[in-house]
């Protein structure tokens, strides 16, 4: 049955009913098995339990091994992970777990962690649409890290996070699993005061479209309350595009993270940056292989949707 849902996926199914188009004898013999009704397919995503999911998450753990082992996986070289979270939009008010969350769109909002330079996932959480990004999120990095070692990843691992991962639990999990960090930082009025104290000389120009356009410097930064030592923080600021409303009212705009890597500043903030592809992998998700809708009125049948995705 898991596999007659995939079918559909792969043949552009983006919800239940659309397993029908498989259901001709033509598509049944290419695809060497007989495709159950929608009615079927949709009885057999509604019996799972909870528990169930964890499962199904095994075996998405499992053919990542095989196909890291056949050749596929980074081995003994460095690895770089970048984690966001996407709402999921849903439109039905009945939907178990759908709510509304930061962006005021009614939807699911569940982690995801997929490989920078291939895009596979390593995991994915389900979590209410009314789920702010941090909750859950330690948990959810360590399940991720151990996913990457069980499928063969020997070398450093490097995990990359925008600000809604900016957290003690996500780094302390991180340090855990003996991973290095980069983490998109809040602008809070403390590090706003930080930033405004870099003298001008301290700040290197880097390119940009706009000449003179975009700089980066690096301080000693406490992440966290209670924390003995400092961390790197590199900072990158941007000059308004001219012209534009925010050039009448601020010079720059910043954005700030911090690490435990070592390495050159140049080097680590545009290797940051790249943690915006991303949004890329989600996008393919969504549109095309069966994120764009959330098929189920129940949880946890939707759960097990976008795992099979």
């Amino acid at each position: 049955m898991h596999l007659s849902c995939v079918a559909s996926i792969l043949a552009g199914g983006d919800c239940i009913d659309d397993t029908a188009i498989l259901e001709s004898p033509n598509a049944q013999v290419i695809l060497g098995q007989i495709m159950p009704a929608p009615s079927t397919l949709g009885v057999f995503l509604r019996s799972f339990e909870t528990s169930d999911i964890a499962d199904v998450e095994r075996v998405a753990a499992l053919l990542l091994e095989r196909a890291w082992l056949a050749g596929a996986g980074p081995g003994d070289e460095p690895l770089t992970i970048d984690v966001d979270s996407t709402i999921c939009q849903v439109y039905g008010n009945k939907k178990e777990g759908a709510g509304f969350g930061y962006t005021n769109l009614r939807g699911y909002h569940p982690h995801l962690a997929a490989v920078g330079k291939t895009g596979d996932i390593l995991g994915i959480v389900t979590r209410e649409g009314n789920a702010n990004t941090a909750r859950g999120a330690g948990e959810f990095v360590t399940q991720v890290i151990n996913n990457a070692r069980a499928a063969g990843a020997t070398g450093e691992i490097t995990m990359r996070f925008d600000s809604g991962f900016y957290s003690r639990a996500v780094r302390d999990a991180a340090s855990a699993g003996d991973v290095r960090i980069c983490i998109t930082t809040r602008m809070s009025k403390r590090l706003k005061g930080i930033i405004s104290d870099i003298q001008e000389d301290a700040w290197t120009s880097i390119p940009y479209w706009l000449e003179g356009g975009a700089d980066v410097a690096e301080v000693k930064y406490r992440a966290f309350a209670r924390d003995r030592q400092d961390v790197r923080l590199i900072v990158g600021r941007t000059k308004p595009t001219p012209g534009s409303q925010l050039a009448l009212f601020r010079d720059y705009d910043y954005h700030a993270f911090i690490t435990d890597r070592q390495g050159e500043t140049l080097f680590l903030e545009a290797d940051h940056r790249a943690h915006a592809q991303i949004e890329l992998v989600i996008k393919d998700l969504k549109g095309g292989s069966g994120w764009n809708h959330v098929p189920s009125r129940y949880k946890n049948a939707n759960a097990v949707w976008l795992e099979l995705v």
